[in-house]
């Protein structure tokens, strides 16, 4: 893989790290700096010149740094004769912002997608979209990848006996089912409304939960708000244990606190597309590595092989 160059933003440079040892490459050096006006400049620090270029970086807090470090490293490659640059953006959050609903609004996703091919993405691998929606936003190409085989290997090998996979809500009932079928499982779903960013009622589960054990699949967990409802809807019907899996663990604002004052939630299990600090480490938090598949990913994109068919046992 002589011809490939990889660089990370300041985002998750360990997450890169990972990736580029599994592919067996350096991770290529990149310096971001700031001028004394507060603007920033982004420096690739190795060769670029007619070589596909990846550029890791997830759009995690602080997000409006971290995505115009992105823009700038996609027009520093550009500028460096690359000959093709893929953003590899594991977790893409403006994808919650992907209608309008409300008056005069911004569709967030759509314009962060057309700011990154201005800037020069060619491509683009994800993980997860909130919304699948937005990966009709890109005009470059677009691997929209999943964490379902990974988080679905967590639990192969147990006891899943009278369990159950539960979807917060309607919209992720697609890849709870596609979650369930691995594990040989039923699944059910809540009926979620939201009423704002941290508050959601949950009127009722759809699919038969009571006395079972549950795992509960999410795309992301932010403030916990709507994990919080939902295990109170689980509670009055007397489920049994209660496992949190998610792609995304953001954990952000009360979340973490929140999620230390459920004693029946007996274990949290999230991926490392986002970084995920030592004080938000609860005790029965598992994280499993998503470097392994984004790294054959990146082999397969560079090498023009088929990526669809890394998930073809998840559909």
């Amino acid at each position: 893989m002589r011809e490939i160059g990889i660089f990370s933003g300041s985002a998750h440079p360990e997450l890169a790290e990972e990736i580029c040892a599994h592919l067996g490459v350096p991770l290529s050096p990149a310096a971001v700096t700031r001028f004394s006006n507060d603007c920033l400049q982004v420096q690739l620090q190795a060769n670029c010149r007619e070589r596909d270029i990846f550029l890791i970086q997830p759009l995690v807090p602080p997000v409006q740094e971290h995505l115009m470090e992105l823009l700038l490293m996609l027009d520093a490659g550009r500028g460096a004769s690359a000959a093709r640059l893929t953003a590899v953006i594991p977790h893409y959050s403006y994808a919650r912002s992907d209608k309008k609903d409300a008056p005069r609004i911004s569709i967030g996703g759509r314009l962060v997608a057309d700011l990154l091919t201005t800037a020069g993405a060619n491509r683009v691998l994800t993980m997860t979209l909130h919304s699948p929606q937005v990966h009709g936003f890109f005009t470059a190409p677009v691997d929209h990848l999943n964490a379902l085989n990974v988080l679905a290997g967590h639990f192969q090998g147990r006891d899943l006996r009278n369990t159950i996979v539960v979807s917060p809500d309607l919209g992720n009932a697609k890849p709870a089912t596609q979650f369930a079928r691995l594990l040989h499982l039923p699944v059910a779903a809540g009926s979620k409304r939201r009423l704002s960013d941290d508050k959601v009622v949950i009127d009722a589960i759809v699919g038969e939960v009571a006395g079972k054990n549950v795992i509960i699949l999410e795309d992301e967990v932010a403030n916990g708000g709507t994990i919080v409802e939902l295990l109170q809807r689980l509670r009055e019907q007397r489920v049994g244990k209660i496992v949190l899996a998610c792609t995304h663990g953001l954990f952000t604002g009360p979340a973490i606190a929140r999620l230390r004052a459920q004693p029946d939630l007996v274990e949290i299990v999230t991926t490392n597309t986002v970084p995920i600090p030592p004080e938000k480490r609860l005790p029965h938090l598992h994280v499993l590595s998503i470097a392994p598949l984004l790294a054959e990913t990146i082999r397969r994109v560079h090498e023009g092989e088929s990526v669809s068919s890394l998930f073809v046992n998840a559909y």
